[in-house]
């Protein structure tokens, strides 16, 4: 990512933020704009870019109304109608184009001992990250605001891999989820580190739709174990694949955005950006 739009996306992630705390209030385009130091002519176009919709219709996809009324449908009925009425693309189905294939007993246990693994930093949508992977699919991506950082908690993942500083074609192909335009994604595979239980999990992840939420007790039952739902958040928490595996579109009982790995703005980013990608042929202004 460029300066510039490291500089574009910290202001983004300002009015979020300001609009997340706010929102009550609802602000309008000016006093939103005056918090980040633009026009509101040129904050309106820049958050118009990052998202495809205006601040205005954001802020309505970011206030807790939204979250409980998603909650209230169950699993993502936003999704299932603009899918059904022939608005939504194929490319809105990248979900279903991600499998995961968990580590051998072997591989777990030695900390990835046999393991070659490339890693790359890049930017995205929500920041700057960084992508690893083995020659089996990805096996890691987190978001990297402190390179060195990012990439020490990589090694902890996995302490006695050999690993190679290169974006190969695995990690160029999962950059793509992070485009518009995702009409040249292919399948996108995983090769994961975790305990069975973890794996099914992230697995029960996978099937929340693009713009929808669901709550640890509705990924509780979906797993099928229904009194599991703070070991099913401890899991989630250890996903180690940001947005991929979409830890991100579970949220409180609530209706609260709650707290996110890597920063409860980004996850509020996430979710408004994603609701936008839903409605988009719908409600564009």
């Amino acid at each position: 990512m460029s300066t510039q739009e490291n500089i574009n996306y910290g202001r983004v992630a300002e009015a979020i933020k300001y609009i997340q705390l706010n929102f009550k209030n609802q602000p309008d385009l000016d006093e939103v704009a005056e918090k980040v130091n633009l026009s509101p002519f040129h904050f309106q176009r820049l958050f118009t870019d990052w998202a495809g919709i205006s601040p205005k219709k954001f802020l309505q996809y970011l206030s807790l109304d939204y979250a409980k009324n998603i909650l209230k449908q169950k699993q993502a009925t936003l999704f299932d109608t603009a899918f059904e009425t022939g608005l939504s693309g194929t490319g809105r189905l990248h979900d279903l184009f991600i499998n995961i294939e968990g580590m051998t007993p072997a591989e777990y246990k030695s900390g990835g001992k046999a393991l070659e693994i490339n890693y790359s930093f890049a930017g995205s949508t929500f920041g700057d990250i960084i992508v690893a992977s083995t020659a089996k699919g990805i096996c890691y991506l987190a978001f990297a605001d402190n390179r060195e950082t990012a990439l020490n908690e990589l090694l902890l993942q996995f302490p006695n891999a050999t690993y190679r500083q290169m974006a190969d074609a695995a990690q160029q192909n999962a950059l793509l989820v992070f485009k518009k335009d995702w009409s040249e994604l292919s399948s996108i595979k995983l090769h994961l580190k975790g305990t069975g239980f973890q794996l099914k999990v992230w697995e029960a992840l996978l099937k929340i739709p693009m713009g929808g939420l669901n709550t640890y007790s509705d990924v509780s039952q979906t797993i099928q174990m229904p009194t599991a739902s703070r070991a099913v958040g401890s899991a989630i928490a250890a996903n180690p694949v940001a947005f991929l595996i979409p830890c991100h579109r579970v949220i409180k009982s609530t209706g609260e955005f709650g707290q996110y790995h890597w920063g409860p703005t980004r996850k509020t980013a996430m979710i408004g950006w994603e609701a936008a990608k839903v409605q988009e042929p719908l409600h564009m202004q």
